[in-house]
């Protein structure tokens, strides 16, 4: 019984992304420095958010909420990536890879279904903007918020113990860089078909549910958009959904890419590919759409900024 015990508790072996070519170490570089942007340009948003007053708002607070996501998401996974690749070992213990994956599957599903809801606030603003503070308040923000996280958790944890308590057996090398479900799925033996279809099927509720609630919102929107009669309310109506339309297409679409193909058509190759799109690519895009497209928050930066400068020539003066 101790043995078998020891056997299923073994550790796992990640295949990693990089070599030890030039390439690759220019590769593994590169790959840090935008992680460092990714930490910072979340932490920033989040505390511009925190900090400016005029930012708290629903929309303001469910950005800053995406943005913690993100912020979990690539601290989820690089940091064990770059430790594996520096020291030299890949290993990674039975509790590690359980709690990563945990970790990684409650965020993106989270995220999922935080972006489907952030529609909603943006339909409301324009096709009800008289009616905003009624429909979108603190309550409500803090309810989908709440929604997300917990809805994301529990479907991750079930998914979890499910799938560590399935037999491994043979090499237990994750042909991948983290714990991503179907790169240990890889290693179950024995006939898990029914299981993988209720997977495949979850993540369709998952993906396309959230994908059609979004569209619904935006066709509503681009109908009130189209019998507004001013110019102006046009561009701001598209300034106001543009920075949410291009995140969610980065998301879902690498997501649909990464887990809405079956078994047999993917390549380890293709999935790291998609992998390293939506947990390293997407959270450092992020916050720099939403910084760079939208008003306020910049307003919000460089009212920091010009504060910081005025600070320290204050400080200069005095010393």
């Amino acid at each position: 019984m101790w043995q078998r015990n020891q056997t299923f508790l073994a550790d796992f072996i990640l295949e990693g992304l990089f070599d030890d070519s030039l390439t690759h170490l220019f590769l593994f570089s590169l790959t840090i420095v935008v992680f460092l942007i990714a930490v910072s340009g979340n932490m920033l948003t989040i505390l511009l958010i925190c900090a400016d007053a005029r930012l708290h708002t629903p929309m303001y607070f469910l950005l800053s909420q995406l943005s913690l996501m993100d912020l979990m998401h690539v601290s989820t996974t690089i940091p064990k990536m770059a430790t594996n690749y520096l020291s030299g070992k890949k290993t990674i213990s039975f509790v590690g890879c359980a709690t990563q994956h945990f970790l990684y599957l409650s965020l993106g599903g989270a995220e999922c279904l935080l972006l489907a809801l952030m529609s909603y606030d943006r339909y409301v603003a324009i096709c009800h903007p008289l009616r905003y503070t009624v429909l979108m308040n603190r309550k409500v923000g803090l309810m989908m918020v709440v929604m997300s996280w917990l809805g994301a958790s529990i479907n991750s944890l079930i998914h979890t113990v499910i799938l560590m308590h399935l037999p491994f057996c043979g090499s237990r090398k994750i042909h991948h860089f983290y714990c991503e479900f179907p790169a240990i799925l890889k290693l179950v033996c024995g006939d898990i078909t029914v299981y993988e279809t209720i997977v495949y099927i979850i993540s369709i509720v998952l993906l396309l549910l959230p994908t059609l609630f979004i569209s619904t919102s935006y066709a509503f929107i681009l109908h009130s958009v189209i019998q507004m009669r001013s110019a102006g309310s046009k561009r701001n109506a598209f300034a106001t959904c543009s920075s949410h339309l291009i995140v969610v297409s980065f998301w879902f679409g690498a997501c649909i890419f990464s887990y809405m193909r079956p078994r047999s058509q993917r390549t380890p190759l293709q999935d790291k590919v998609g992998s390293v799109f939506y947990s390293i690519i997407t959270p450092t895009l992020n916050p720099l759409i939403y910084t760079l497209r939208n008003k306020d928050v910049a307003k919000a930066l460089r009212g920091v900024m010009g504060r910081e400068i005025l600070t320290q020539r204050w400080q200069l003066q005095l010393s």
